[in-house]
Formats: structure tokens, sequence, C-alpha cells
């Protein structure tokens, strides 16, 4: 028997009122022993407490992950590099890993809901006229850098007629977190431009993403924002499809030079600010977009900020 093993027994011993001194015979544990690892433990757990919320959160947003995706998702998403073996050890202390693994999947109400109006969730396929500030689209693409041999997922939210790339986000995997940063950054230029997102159609498909709480939550709920749900993917959101893919044909061999995440966001902050600030799009009169968006706003194409 483990030392861990009779710490354990002694424990049990302990709860069920048995002292402490029998019970560190009964197990042929020394009472030095006893006392290490149980402060030991303590100490262990005070130590990473810090850390349980954001294993909790990667966990809640990504149920099959694994140690090493944690781990990845802990240093390239919130800057924290933990040891492989010590956050083992803090999902079996907090009993983490059992839970991702024995629990069952939710029934999605929203997903039905979506599925049951069918082509009325779709909003946007079909209209006739789109005012130029009336629609906004989404969706994730996967980016290749470090030689190509590793990858991160970027969602830019792009004005459906203004062509203007209103907020993007990077991570190494899509989810609600990437989401909302993205959406954000989009909320500071719409301030900047004095742009009202209150019943702005923000058109997407059905991902996990796009219907999870938090995402459901802070557009509906806090920024009065309409969504739209795509019922056949890609083919009813080819405006963003076409920005993806151009954008990864005129930047792909930049990002592939990225030796990491955060390189990769610098480069992509560049590609995006020559977009919106430089690139001329034949169907806003040959205007790049910010310059439009001006045009639109204010009458004049001068930088305004």
């Amino acid at each position: 028997m483990s030392n861990r093993e009779k710490v354990q027994h002694v424990k049990e011993a302990r709860e069920s009122g048995v002292r402490l001194e029998p019970a560190l015979n009964a197990v042929e544990l020394a009472r030095s022993t006893w006392y290490y690892h149980r402060n030991q433990k303590t100490d262990y757990a005070k130590k990473y407490e810090w850390l349980r919320p954001l294993v909790e959160e990667i966990i809640r947003e990504n149920s099959g992950y694994g140690v090493p995706r944690i781990k990845r998702t802990l240093e390239e998403c919130y800057g924290h590099t933990v040891n492989h073996k010590v956050l083992r050890r803090l999902l079996r202390m907090w009993d983490l890993s059992l839970r991702r693994n024995t629990r069952k999947p939710e029934r999605d109400g929203v997903k039905s809901a979506i599925r049951t109006a069918g082509s009325q969730a779709d909003l946007v396929t079909g209209m006739d006229d789109i005012e130029p500030f009336e629609v906004t689209v989404t969706d994730f693409t996967e980016l290749r850098y470090a030689g190509g041999t590793r990858k991160a997922k970027l969602m830019p939210l792009i004005g459906h007629e203004t062509k203007m790339v209103y907020g993007w986000a990077l991570g190494p995997e899509r989810n609600s977190r990437v989401a909302i940063r993205a959406w954000e950054r989009a909320v500071e230029t719409f301030q900047q431009f004095n742009i009202c997102p209150e019943d702005m159609i923000v058109h997407h498909d059905r991902d996990s993403v796009y219907t999870s709480f938090r995402w459901l939550w802070r557009l509906l709920m806090e920024d009065g924002v309409r969504l739209s749900f795509a019922m056949r993917g890609a083919k009813d959101n080819t405006v963003v499809e076409s920005f993806n893919g151009r954008f990864k044909d005129e930047g792909g061999s930049l990002f592939t030079e990225a030796s990491n995440v955060e390189e990769l966001r610098d480069v992509v902050g560049e590609q995006m600010s020559y977009y919106n600030r430089d690139r001329i799009h034949s169907s806003i009169d040959y205007m790049p977009p910010a310059r439009f968006v001006r045009h639109l706003r204010w009458g004049e194409d001068e930088n305004r900020e």
C-alpha cells in the first residue's frame, strides 16, 4: 500500500471518529508523513486555486479536451504556462476530468428552435434591398502558421454592403470567447463611425458558438441585435466566404511565416488595416471600406477620427 493510499485510509478513519494515533498505527504510517501529505495537498490547492475558473471555462466550452489541449488553450488564450503533470494532478484533485468524461450532452433547445423555424430563421437570404448598415456577416476560418504546421481560427465581422471588417478576433479554437472578442471590437468600430447596432442583423451559420448562451445573451439582450441563421451554411453566407478565401489567398505566405499565435495576430492586424484603409473594392465605387463608410456617414472621404 502506497503512502497516498495510507493517508486516504487514515482520513476516512478520522472522518468516522477514530483518533489519529490508532489510525496511523493501523496502517503503519508515520505521523510526520501524515502531516506532510495533508499539508502539501492543502498548499497545492491554494497555490493553483486562481487557475480553476479558467480550466472550468475551457472544459465547459470544449467538453472533449484533454490535458494537452487545455494546456495549449491556457497558454494561447490566457497567457498562462502550466506543466502538463501539474495540470493533470489538478484535474484529478478538482474532479474535473471525471466530470468531463461522464457528462451527458445537453439537449440544445436553441438549435431545435432554429430547425423548427426553418427558412424563417434566415433573415438575410432572399432580401431584395439591404441598407448599408443593416446586415453584418461572420463565420470562422482557419489560418495556418509556423510554416503551416499549426493552425488558428479567425472570426471577422463584415458589413454586407460596406465590405468593412468591423471587428475580428483570433484564437487556437473556435469558441464563444473568440466570438465575443470579435464582436466587442466591432462595437468599438460602430461607436467610432456613429453606427447604431440596435436592430442590425448579424448573419452566420448554426455553429454551436453562435447558438451559445454567451453569444445570444450579448447580442440579443445587451446590444439589441437580430440574429439570422444560414440554413445551408456557406451557400447562404457568400459574402463572408468570399472575404475569408480572398484574405487567406492574399496573406497566406505572411501568415505561414508567423512563428507563434502572437506574431500571427500582429500580421492579421496589419492585413486587416490594409484591407479596411487601402484595398479598393469595385462593389463600393472603388473605395477602401473605411473611406466608403466615412462617405456614407459624413459625406466626406478624408480621415475622420
